[in-house]
């Protein structure tokens, strides 16, 4: 491993550690086409990174296009939630500094997580990790879209009281990620988007993961879930009914020119 050192990162911010069981079991699940397509930009499918795994929605398929992973998660509580496969390595480590060797995969995936990092750092880290002619990628899902009065409802919870618990790098999220700073040759992306159709049970446990949910708990010391449940379950009706949900993914993708290889 290489003894190269990029800029320090800032502290860790740890939003999801509690929970993580929820995390796992509520969290949407990504379309396999998107892994297919990420796979298709990689010069290789040795070996790919997926940096802040916490408890593998997204390690999982990449599992299936590359004979090895590596998936590393600063949190122990989100890494002991995440499924074993034999081509998968999990370690704890934060994206910045990963403690992979150097120019080891043919793409690096951050999935609802690069908003966290520290960015310069992290870049730093893939321009080492990341072979030369390598692929990074950096994925998030955006704000859930419901539909009728259902979805009304939900947008009212969204921009609602917690709507200021949110944490600053939420923004880039809402930006569909183009206001992060992304130092490499992006790869034009095809539009994907995830969809899920989810009982009323299966939506309340999915906002509950929210940090801006738990920073409301915290610092109200009440919880708005309960209210939240009772307005969207006025306009569910039976609650064991699915309802269908959707998620817009923004991708940025970048391929790491020799010349930035360490």
């Amino acid at each position: 491993m290489s003894g190269a050192e990029g800029p320090a990162p800032s502290a860790f911010k740890d939003h999801f550690s509690t929970g993580s069981e929820a995390y796992r079991a509520m969290r949407p699940t990504y379309p396999a086409a998107l892994f297919d397509w990420l796979a298709r930009q990689a010069p290789a499918r040795e070996a790919a990174w997926d940096c802040g795994c916490g408890s593998g929605q997204a390690t999982l398929p990449l599992a299936e296009q590359f004979a090895r992973v590596y998936a590393t998660d600063p949190s122990a509580a989100q890494l002991a939630e995440a499924p074993a496969r034999p081509n998968i390595a999990y370690s704890r480590g934060r994206a910045e500094a990963s403690g992979l060797p150097d120019r080891s995969v043919d793409l690096a995936l951050a999935a609802q997580a690069a908003h966290w990092f520290d960015q310069d750092a992290f870049h730093a880290e893939l321009r080492r990790v990341v072979r030369p002619g390598g692929v990074a990628a950096l994925v998030s899902y955006g704000v859930i879209e419901g539909e009728g009065a259902v979805g009304e409802a939900l947008a009212a919870f969204y921009h609602g009281p917690i709507h200021a618990h949110w944490p600053p790098e939420r923004a880039h999220v809402e930006a569909g990620y183009r206001s992060l700073p992304f130092p490499f040759a992006d790869i034009a992306a095809p539009a994907f988007e995830i969809v899920a159709d989810w009982p009323l049970a299966h939506l309340v446990g999915y906002i509950g993961t929210w940090s801006a949910v738990q920073a409301y708990r915290m610092t109200h010391g009440a919880d708005p879930i309960p209210d939240a449940e009772e307005r969207l379950a006025a306009a569910w009706g039976e609650p064991t009914t699915p309802r269908r949900f959707r998620f817009p993914l923004s991708l940025r993708v970048g391929r790491i020119a020799a010349a930035a290889a360490l």
